[in-house]
């Protein structure tokens, strides 16, 4: 997929109101390319803040992790088409046949819209799970970068367009999937940054080097002191691959 630095950074709007949101979006949108709208800010905010980030001339990826049955998932997906989003995702544990239903009924709502279909990525491990995580509480066996690529699979022949997952894996991804599989990346943390609570991270330039589409980056954008300028920083470290 050939983007610039702009285009596949995206900033984590986990914010819990509309204004912090807001001075965001306007601060950032000439430096990111896309904003994630995920729990914390929907279920506080709503629909609202995605069409504020669509009226700034921003895209908007719907973190909210769609996993049900595959009817309730599909008609989530036709609402999440209405809004406008740029990706939304599901989780690739919910099976084919959920993952295949949002695919279908995304399909046809854009058409009947005259719209372009979104991306619709899986969801594969958290980040924040680690392999002891894996086996000691989640209960699967499996080494955590072939569970990875199992449910990435999945997804790929479900009809989804790419899956989430982190920088760890991409290699055993593409490998798996193919070169035209989106692969969107949490978990990017810039070189010297606190890891917080995520497990499995890399900075922005390891990311893109090892074939990440799109870079997810949160607290150290939204929390720096100059936000603009720590943008700025993260979107030159990602061009000297």
């Amino acid at each position: 997929m050939e983007l610039t630095a702009r285009e596949r950074l995206v900033l984590a709007l986990d914010v819990d109101d509309f204004k912090k949101a807001d001075e965001l979006v306007g601060k950032l949108s000439d430096y990111v390319g896309v904003f994630k709208i995920g729990s914390q800010l929907f279920t506080a905010e709503g629909a609202k803040v995605v069409n504020m980030v669509n009226e700034r001339g921003g895209k908007v990826f719907l973190d909210l992790k769609f996993h049900d049955i595959p009817n309730t998932v599909a008609r989530a997906a036709e609402v999440a088409i209405k809004l406008g989003v740029f990706i939304f995702n599901v989780h690739t544990s919910g099976g084919y046949e959920m993952m295949k239903s949002a695919v279908e009924a995304s399909k046809k709502i854009s058409s009947a819209l005259g719209i372009r279909k979104p991306l619709i990525l899986g969801v594969t491990l958290l980040t924040s799970i680690n392999q002891e995580i894996l086996e000691k509480e989640i209960g699967i066996k499996k080494r955590l970068e072939e569970q990875v690529v199992h449910l990435a699979k999945l997804a790929k022949v479900a009809g989804l367009d790419g899956v989430v997952a982190s920088s760890w894996e991409i290699k055993e991804i593409r490998k798996a999937c193919g070169e035209d599989f989106v692969i969107l990346t949490p978990g990017i943390r810039p070189a010297g940054k606190s890891f917080d609570d995520q497990k499995r991270v890399m900075t922005p330039r390891e990311a893109i080097k090892l074939g990440a589409d799109f870079l997810v980056i949160g607290r150290p954008i939204r929390n720096a002191a100059n936000p603009v300028e720590a943008a700025k920083k993260i979107l030159k470290e990602m061009e000297e691959n």
